[in-house]
């Protein structure tokens, strides 16, 4: 028999996660935040604090804001490292079930390690259990199954042996990444074992590169050299797979204009020539008119979501073709296309020389330049002077005015997500938004863990003030421990972007701006000084201009910056935007002569929609 370690299934836990590398050196799980409480402090806390810097733990003041923060460091890492969470059980786990949701939608790796009840049901029903009344094996953290891309409940000390490899081979597989959850039974965590001592030999995780099966790349080459007018659709995958520059490659030879999803914006510079903005709902003239006439729809590393494909409105030729480049065969089959399973930095490589000296027809790129000269415009300085308040592209026109090559715009819920994705120009990876759950809350957390990813980058968070309402706590954790980002929190009294949705769809204004609100007095919430309570370094902007000399003054200090500024909620950013139309239902029946209009609308556009999956 070989040489064993006598360990508590927490220390053991604790002491294999530090000693999982990636293929540079590091940590592959970089730490665990941590709020410890029943069902976590006693084991894996004493675990935690044991084995110090090794595997060093962060306190946060939310659990579902320390997993955005987890979830945008992966993000930003590019899925290359992650972070965990740990939670007491109860209302501890099941605050991640929304976090867990948006890391599984985005394919993103997070360690969740929750506390849970006893394995031997001595004490039951112990604090906080969520007791079934006909399933005995139930707890709380079921609530993570669905949610979770690997799940496992360790009831035994030896089963870290086996759960951990298959958590770590889960976040580590770029086709089925995604959160990983190990309900940890509390007194189970406190257990002795004798662990073998290779299991804490250092392991390096290697991130697999799959090739294309031939068949199918002989497919697709000969589908787009017969296609006469291809777009290519720039989805999320192709950062996470680090193909960017492939991406320009591709399309540079071949003449085949890319628009970009929400995940995908900023593979290729807003300068490449051949980007030419953003697709679908929220998306660019110029882009969604290459979509709209293409005969072959290239999509890289995207899933087709509704806002890209204009709830599958937006491509009109009628007999467009589909191609899905994709890591995961579920998603490469969607919009009955052809699927090209593999890579995407590798399978571009592949495709590119299939193709040969293929050109594309020619496009017209004054599209592209008038769009860009619309940008400009449109987020310029109005310089109001009769009491009017700005618009968030003005807001948007001065973070870029005093940006850099550097600079990182994020986001996650409300108005800016349309807008950003509409108006910002970034350099190569100078986006981060998180819209496949579009998560209020997620903004204040989120900059905290880009920033913690690449600290050289000039992190800029844009968040409305509903969302800042929902979670800002973070901001006291980065004051701890010195994160600077910068917050422009955009006050439009209430959900401004929804208020719009719903006057779009034929509704009145109703519970979404304050002032539509059931409330006996309006409200006035000082946002400058609830940032400034937790240490921000917090101020109000009265205009554009105001604005941008506070943000040049943010840059260099060590803490976040807060700046507030009123907007105007009701002008949208699609005034000036592609104008792809988006399926949200409208009641078939009942209801004054607005919602007539809207559903005569509706029905009209639901007649151009494409029926394939």
């Amino acid at each position: 028999m070989g040489q064993t370690i006598r360990l508590t299934a927490a220390q053991a836990m604790v002491r294999w996660l530090s000693v999982q590398m990636t293929e540079e050196g590091e940590r592959f799980v970089d730490g665990i935040w941590a709020i410890f409480g029943h069902g976590n402090v006693a084991g894996l806390g004493e675990a935690l604090h044991g084995i110090g810097d090794a595997f060093p733990t962060w306190r946060g003041q939310n659990e579902q804001t320390m997993a955005h923060a987890a979830i945008a460091y992966a993000k930003a890492k590019k899925r290359t490292r992650a972070m965990a969470v740990t939670t007491s059980i109860g209302p501890g786990s099941t605050n991640l079930v929304t976090a867990a949701a948006l890391a599984h939608v985005n394919r993103l790796p997070l360690l969740i390690i929750a506390g849970d009840v006893f394995a031997n049901r001595r004490p039951d029903p112990v604090l906080q259990q969520v007791e079934d009344f006909d399933d005995g094996t139930v707890s709380a953290n079921d609530c993570l199954r669905p949610v979770s891309r690997y799940f496992d409940r360790i009831t035994r000390p030896e089963h870290i042996l086996s759960a951990l490899p298959r958590a770590l081979r889960v976040m580590t597989d770029p086709a089925n990444c995604g959160p990983a959850t190990l309900a940890f039974c509390q007194d189970v965590q406190a257990e002795a074992y004798d662990y073998p001592a290779e299991f804490f030999a250092p392991r390096v995780w290697h991130i697999r590169r799959p090739q294309p099966d031939a068949r199918e790349l002989d497919e697709v080459a000969a589908l787009i050299r017969s296609a006469e007018n291809p777009v290519i659709i720039a989805g999320g995958g192709v950062i996470y797979s680090q193909a960017e520059a492939e991406l320009g490659a591709f399309a540079t030879r071949h003449g085949i204009p890319v628009a970009e999803t929400q995940a995908g914006k900023s593979a290729l510079a807003q300068s490449h020539p051949m980007n030419f903005g953003a697709s679908g709902v929220d998306g660019a003239e110029s882009a969604n008119a290459v979509s709209a006439t293409a005969d072959l729809v290239i999509g890289i590393g995207t899933r087709f979501q509704d806002f890209t494909t204009g709830s599958r409105a937006l491509f009109r030729n009628p007999d467009v073709r589909f191609v899905s480049l994709n890591i995961h065969g579920y998603d490469a089959a969607k919009h009955g296309a052809v699927s090209l399973v593999g890579d995407a930095k590798v399978t571009l490589g592949l495709l590119s020389g299939a193709l040969g000296d293929y050109k594309a027809a020619a496009f017209d790129p004054a599209a592209r330049a008038a769009w860009l000269a619309k940008v400009d415009d449109h987020c310029r300085d109005r310089k109001r002077t009769g009491g009017e308040l700005p618009i968030d592209a003005e807001v948007i026109g001065a973070v870029q005015r005093t940006g850099s090559e550097a600079t990182v715009a994020m986001c996650a819920a409300g108005t800016m997500p349309g807008a950003l994705k509409l108006l910002w120009q970034p350099s190569q990876g100078g986006y981060h938004m998180e819209y496949g759950y579009s998560c209020m809350g997620y903004e204040v957390a989120g900059a905290m863990g880009i920033k913690l990813a690449t600290p050289e980058r000039d992190v800029v968070c844009f968040v409305g003030d509903g969302s800042y309402m929902m979670a800002n706590a973070e901001l006291a954790t980065a004051v701890m421990r010195r994160i600077p980002f910068t917050v422009v929190l955009t006050d439009n009294r209430g959900y401004g972007c929804i208020n719009r949705l719903q006057q779009g769809c034929g509704g009145a204004e109703f519970n979404n701006l304050y002032k539509d609100c059931n409330i006996e007095q309006q409200p006035e919430i000082d946002y400058v000084a609830h940032a400034a309570s937790m240490g921000a370094h917090a101020v109000k902007a009265a205009d554009i201009a105001d604005l941008e000399a506070k943000l040049a003054e943010a840059k260099g200090r060590d803490i976040p910056t807060v700046i507030v500024i009123e907007t105007d909620p009701r002008p949208g950013p699609g005034e000036n935007g592609g104008g792809a139309w988006w399926d949200v239902a409208v009641p078939q029946a009942g209801g004054p002569e607005r919602l007539e209009q809207a559903r005569g609308s509706y029905i009209e556009n639901v007649l151009n929609q494409r029926v394939l999956n």
